[in-house]
């Protein structure tokens, strides 16, 4: 099993920065991929940023150039950080961890981007 703790949401204003966190405990060694996703109200779950175990890294278009995602391994860790974001981007921000034979989510933390 594995456990996923997210924290850093809250309130941010246009063109802020904000950097979110993914604690993870348990059977963290069978984890060979971390990604965010998040959901607005009223849409689908989308994924936003993945990286895998090697370092390499994805991201959806909406994204790209603004959010950057990486991890510390010392830390069992993953962040987004969140660079000139827009209010399109509120949401709930999700953790998830892919493992050997199952995914984990975390419990989401929400993002809002207004001024």
């Amino acid at each position: 099993q594995v456990q996923l703790v997210e924290s850093g949401g809250g309130l941010v204003q246009p063109g802020g920065s904000l950097r979110l966190s993914c604690a993870a405990s348990g059977s963290i060694f069978s984890i060979y991929a971390s990604r965010w996703y998040r959901q607005a109200p009223g849409k689908q779950r989308e994924l936003v940023a993945a990286i895998t175990s090697g370092g390499s890294t994805n991201y959806a278009d909406s994204v790209k150039g603004r959010f950057t995602i990486s991890r510390d391994n010392a830390k069992n860790t993953v962040y987004l950080q969140m660079n000139s974001p827009k209010p399109e981007d509120t949401a709930v921000y999700y953790c998830n961890a892919q493992g050997l034979f199952r995914s984990y989510w975390g419990q989401g933390t929400q993002v809002t981007v207004s001024s």
